[in-house]
């Protein structure tokens, strides 16, 4: 089942119960993903780009969740923190600290890296193979732990 047919299963479900929060998140995604695809001229989207506007969405709402810690908005605070959870059921399973560290860990043997300095070719590396499945930030500290 692709993420459009999910989406707008779990949109039904999401009216049925009057859950407004959920229905807008779900909402919000449809138009992004439509939006995507009117730019990119398909109408289908591949797996993968769907994964980039899905991933695009949960880093949207953790800066402004940040944002809103930052300022002291725990109503706004509250409306991010449930929104991201749903945003999130739609994401790929995490991988975990060792999973994330292995992979890491291949593809600096894979991209001969020694140094600090080589982190910017591990890194281009080590996306398309985490896509979705790990936060940037966790796999450029991953990178780092591992280049002394």
């Amino acid at each position: 089942m692709s993420l459009l047919d999910t989406l707008n299963q779990d949109m039904k479900q999401a009216m049925k119960n009057k859950d407004k929060e959920t229905l807008s998140v779900i909402r919000m995604i449809k138009a992004s993903i439509q939006n995507e695809s009117i730019k990119l001229g398909k109408d289908i989207l591949s797996e993968d780009e769907e994964l980039t506007i899905l991933s695009r969405e949960v880093k949207q709402r953790k800066d402004s969740l940040q944002e809103f810690k930052s300022a002291g908005r725990d109503d706004l605070v509250n409306k991010m923190e449930t929104e991201l959870s749903v945003v999130k059921q739609y994401m790929p399973e995490q991988l975990s600290a060792e999973e994330l560290e292995n992979i890491v860990q291949q593809t600096i043997q894979e991209v001969n890296a020694t140094t600090k300095k080589d982190i910017g070719k591990v890194m281009s590396a080590v996306m398309p193979k985490v896509k979705g499945k790990a936060d940037g930030s966790q796999i450029k500290e991953a990178v780092l732990q591992q280049l002394d």
